[in-house]
């Protein structure tokens, strides 16, 4: 996930340790020597490989989005990091949202804000954004059809500091708020507005052709990681921190902006970002003291007392997310399979939330049973959802596939009866097919991996046949994308990438990007023409009560597999870094940290 908007993230993994720092890219032990620096540990096999401010979905990870928010201030930054999801103002580029009586408008006031070049920051910034966004929707990860920036119909500079966006009718305002506006970056348009890296064009932004040119040119110097570092369009910035160095295999150098005129300064003046290919070498990372804020997993609390004794502090991360399974329902040979709800429930009727959140995250997780996030209380959360319309039990699952012309054949269920019939196996779903799943799950995790073992486990016990695949993070995500049964990239089943929750929401937990038809993130294409209208109430009606029919037929619906919930991660925080709370959001927030001490 998103963090100030929706994203997807990985989070720490560890097993038991073996050499010290083996398999860690480009760590150093110095970092408790310096009340200058600090050395962040970023999750296991989860590297950052985007630097651009703009989504798009093969780089849709909290870790860039987190480094992107240091360099480029959001419009409105939402975040977690004060202990509550709120509109952070100190990171905000915006002072203001005045929206209109009839709920069809905002008129937005800009800060007295500069670039580091020394250029202001004006509304030509972020119309810059608007257009690149209206003219290449379809790329941007955060797109929903219907959804910004298709409900957005207008955007009128008033002066350099006030514009109005218009919307194309009245929609809840906290909504359009924490899941619309936090989505824009204001990007530095006399800097990027060009076509070719030495040819400035002006306003060429404003035709929908040179818009197109424009953002082409920006996401191919987004992939030159190896230039990041160098590139020009990097440096005029408006965040806190600056790129410093930005390394293929994961590890980014940030340095304080002297140029930052902001709320959030930096008190930090080098932030070291380290990558590890392996859980195993960070918690040995920690255990020699070369990081100073990194985690444990669940499984390794027994050793709290170990890394107390060492000068750090445990804090669990609490986080504001899903997780879940995505079904792949145009998937050729089981796409047919999935589109049964009756199927569906029997595969979540296999999984034992209780007892993988007991047992594989040691009571770190909590089971969740549809689209609202259930380690914290709030209004969005249905009776239905909470109370879980599908308990375990592989009897029931058993029986669910055989009243539905499914036999055991070889301790794997086969459909003998099929047709469209209230007993047979569903519309087109071929006689002779075996209820075989594949996942493709995110590798680097050893809790992971018990849990993958553990539902294949109790899916066998159904008839249901479960092989895993494991891959990085990014190479899950870009594996599974959405797609139609006829492309080669097809092939794929099911995916897992939520080591440490699968998405994190904005402060209001719609699903309009996840589970509406075509949705930006519905990586497995489900389509339910009545949830769709519900999603859509949910962004319109001011009553907490559309949300919570959202949560109760999605419940029901099961468009992907819920799994338990676990904390982000379990962190380790050197004693006497301290200024911030975790953000519920998963994103970290370099330029709150300090040392007090």
């Amino acid at each position: 996930m998103s963090p100030a908007r929706p994203t997807l993230v990985a989070g720490a993994v560890v097993s038991a340790g073996t050499l010290l720092l083996a398999g860690c890219s480009g760590t150093s032990g110095t970092s408790s020597a310096s009340r200058d620096s600090i050395d962040y540990a970023l999750p296991a096999n989860f590297t950052p490989n985007w630097i651009l401010p703009i989504g798009t979905a093969a780089h849709l990870n909290t870790n860039n989005i987190s480094i992107a928010a240091g360099l480029w201030e959001r419009l409105v930054a939402y975040d977690g990091s004060t202990g509550e999801v709120a509109w952070n103002k100190k990171a905000s580029i915006a002072t203001a949202a005045d929206f209109g009586s009839d709920g069809k408008s905002v008129k937005i006031t800009l800060g007295d804000r500069s670039w580091s070049d020394g250029k202001p920051i004006t509304s030509r910034d972020v119309e810059f954004w608007f257009n690149l966004i209206k003219a290449d929707k379809a790329q941007w990860a955060g797109y929903t059809p219907g959804k910004a920036p298709d409900n957005w119909t207008s955007f009128k500079t008033i002066d350099d500091r006030h514009f109005t966006i218009t919307f194309d009718k009245a929609y809840n305002s906290q909504w359009m708020l924490a899941n619309e506006l936090s989505e824009i970056t204001p990007l530095p348009q006399h800097a990027w507005d060009r076509t070719g890296a030495s040819a400035g064009v002006s306003d060429a932004d404003r035709t929908i052709d040179g818009a197109k040119k424009v953002w082409t040119y920006l996401n191919t110097a987004a992939k030159n990681i190896s230039g990041y570092e160098k590139d020009a369009l990097w440096k005029t910035i408006s965040g806190p921190y600056a790129v410093k160095s930005f390394s293929t295999s994961g590890k980014v150098v940030l340095a304080a902006n002297k140029k930052y005129d902001g709320g959030e300064k930096a008190n930090i003046a080098t932030v070291n970002l380290l990558p590890f290919t392996t859980a195993d070498a960070e918690k040995n990372a920690l255990r020699s003291g070369s990081v100073d804020y990194g985690y444990i997993e669940a499984t390794d609390l027994d050793q709290k007392d170990r890394f107390t004794a060492q000068g750090y502090t445990v804090k669990p991360w609490s986080g504001w997310a899903i997780t879940y399974m995505p079904y792949n329902f145009n998937n050729p040979s089981m796409g047919a399979v999935f589109k049964q709800l009756y199927a569906r429930q029997a595969v979540q009727r296999s999984i034992d939330q209780a007892g993988l959140a007991k047992v594989i995250f040691n009571g770190t997780a909590v089971p969740g049973y549809g689209p609202i996030p259930q380690a914290q209380s709030s209004d969005f959360l249905s009776p239905t959802q909470q109370s879980n319309p599908y308990p375990f039990s592989t009897t029931a699952a058993r029986k669910l596939l055989t009243g539905h012309g499914w036999s055991e054949q070889g301790g794997v269920m086969v459909c003998t009866d099929p047709g469209t019939g209230s007993r047979q196996c569903g519309a087109g779903v071929a006689k002779g097919t075996k209820f075989q799943l594949r996942v493709l799950s995110q590798s680097g995790s050893s809790v992971t991996d018990n849990m993958m073992s553990a539902i294949q486990s109790s899916l066998e016990k159904t008839g249901i046949k479960f092989s895993i695949k494991t891959a990085p993070v990014n190479s899950v995500l870009s594996q599974t994308p959405p797609c139609t049964a006829s492309q080669s990239i097809c092939a794929w089943q099911l995916s897992f990438f939520g080591t440490a929750g699968s998405w994190y929401f904005s402060a209001f937990p719609t699903g309009d990007s996840l589970f509406q038809s075509k949705g930006g993130s519905n990586f497995g294409s489900y389509s339910n023409p009545a949830v769709d209208r519900l999603i859509s109430a949910s962004t319109t009606s001011n009553s907490p009560q559309a949300v919570r029919d959202y949560s109760a037929a999605v419940a029901k619906d099961l468009p992907v597999i819920w799994l338990p919930e676990p904390d982000y991660q379990i962190s380790v925080v050197r004693n006497g870094l301290g200024g911030f709370s975790q953000d519920s959001l998963a994103n970290f927030h370099p330029a709150q940290w300090k040392w007090t001490s």
